[in-house]
């Protein structure tokens, strides 16, 4: 039987209210990675988002535990492995979550997690946070206007970035669409700044007056001016 397999919607409000948080799942309580994902989350809970996360182990454990901290909701999307992927992180009976939704695979998983985010936390992790990362970039490029924006949560984000744009064809677009945030203090202003972007935008009804609003600068006026 085949799986019927959605790709994830363009955003469909101008808020940011549910924020998915991606990162290893092979670190502990007492790992610094931990810590910041748990105040991240913490953060998050306060100001009434609600937090998305694989239902794992590690930063998926810390972002639910930092919600709950602060009496905040929580979101799961899961799946169990089948017995031949043995590298897969299984669900983490200790992850604690409002409300769980399971999918069918991996790509299920991964897409149902981006589906149900406005907005993505990317914190150190492996091949799994790499695909994660990659894919809500990718589709934050495509729906461009209509997209999800990242915070890319570290400061060795910046040699990352700085490979990939020396190494591949990346756009103004796509530097666009994320913000690169070494602590909690530039995550929060990060945040901020999207969502005075979408409230920018919300005021541009369609497509046309999107790209009116990026290429005339306007967008860029009104944050800047924000800022001050």
């Amino acid at each position: 039987m085949k799986t019927q397999i959605s790709v994830p919607q363009l955003r469909q409000s101008f808020a940011i209210k549910y924020v998915a948080m991606f990162g290893s799942a092979d670190i502990g309580p007492s790992h610094p990675l931990y810590h910041d994902a748990f105040n991240v989350a913490r953060y998050l809970a306060y100001h009434d988002k609600i937090v998305v996360n694989g239902g794992g182990p590690g930063v998926m454990a810390a972002a639910t535990e930092g919600a709950r901290s602060a009496g905040g909701e929580t979101l799961a999307v899961t799946f169990n492995p089948p017995e031949e992927m043995t590298q897969f992180t299984e669900r983490f009976e200790g992850n604690h979550v409002d409300k769980e939704i399971r999918t069918a695979n991996y790509i299920e998983r991964m897409f149902g997690l981006i589906n149900h985010a406005d907005a993505f936390i990317v914190f150190q992790g492996g091949t799994g946070t790499l695909s994660e990362w990659a894919t809500a970039w990718l589709l934050a490029h495509l729906y461009y206007g209509h997209h999800k924006p990242l915070i890319l949560y570290g400061g060795f984000w910046h040699k990352v970035m700085d490979v990939i744009n020396e190494n591949f064809f990346i756009g103004e677009i796509e530097q666009k669409v994320y913000k690169i945030a070494e602590n909690e203090e530039e995550m929060i202003a990060a945040l901020e700044y999207f969502e005075k972007e979408l409230e920018m935008r919300s005021q541009y009804a369609d497509n046309a007056d999107h790209q009116k609003l990026d290429h005339t600068g306007i967008l860029e006026q009104h944050l800047e001016s924000g800022r001050k």
